[in-house]
């Protein structure tokens, strides 16, 4: 499909959970004018305690770059995981890949949105960093028994994928408040500074709805939903749930 602007966030290169292949599965089969990397494309934190990098993990990242080769204008706007590249924005390389913190767009529908991951609206990320870091383990750990679970699912005929750490999400009272909040604060700021929208990732909870009259969208992640928000030429903005279609079946972290 062709697309006028594709949003993809959370991508987490560089971990043993990041769903690479099925990224360039969508990747292959999907185009646009214009692509935004909405934050924790590699995830830096992670490097740091243990080098992971498949060839699938390269494989992305050529695939990104030859897209903005052959004139897809590619935007990469930096998240916490990938914050190591702050101190270099804004970045320009060549005539089609920009390195930014955020950024204001211009939808087809005349409306205008302001792009950004969303840590800098994460009262735990900016303030607690010591926490954030310690919650990340735990994700890490939920994926690992997610995989366990899983397996035994299978084991025992049950075939249908079921995510301990997206329940807990949806689920745990705590987990809803901040969500909810995460979403109310970055939908204040749009309407303060006068935007129409919002589209930004960090809680890997894809979501198109409208909050106090903003039009807040969320890219979702590729460690568990594999999920992506696309404008099309109509000017319509959808989420795109990718292992729905993924023709690869693959269900590996690598």
């Amino acid at each position: 499909m062709k697309y006028k602007s594709i949003f993809i966030s959370d991508i987490h290169l560089g971990t043993r959970f990041s769903k690479a292949k099925v990224l360039l599965n969508f990747l292959k089969h999907n185009n646009c004018e214009e692509l935004f990397l909405v934050g924790d494309i590699v995830d830096g934190w992670a490097i740091k305690r243990k080098l992971i990098w498949p060839q699938s993990h390269s494989d992305v990242i050529q695939r990104i770059l030859k897209k903005a080769k052959k004139g897809t204008k590619v935007t990469f706007i930096t998240g916490n995981h990938d914050e190591f590249l702050r101190p270099f924005v804004p970045l320009l390389l060549g005539n089609s890949l920009n390195i930014t913190n955020d950024l204001e767009y211009m939808g087809i529908n005349g409306k205008k949105y302001y792009v950004t991951h969303g840590d800098f609206f994460d009262s735990i990320t900016m303030t607690k960093k010591w926490l954030a870091v310690l919650g990340d383990y735990g994700y890490d750990l939920l994926l690992h028994l997610n995989a366990i679970l899983n397996f035994i699912r299978k084991t025992i005929g049950i075939k249908k994928y079921w995510s301990l750490s997206k329940y807990i999400k949806d689920s745990v009272k705590s987990s809803v408040s901040f969500i909810n909040d995460f979403e109310t604060v970055l939908s204040n700021h749009a309407k303060n500074k006068g935007y129409d929208g919002i589209i930004c990732g960090h809680i890997h909870k894809a979501e198109i709805r409208d909050i106090n009259k903003i039009e807040y969208l969320n890219c979702g992640d590729w460690v568990e939903s594999c999920t992506a928000i696309v404008e099309t030429f109509d000017g319509e903005f959808m989420i795109i749930n990718w292992l729905e279609k993924d023709t690869t079946n693959e269900n590996s972290n690598k």
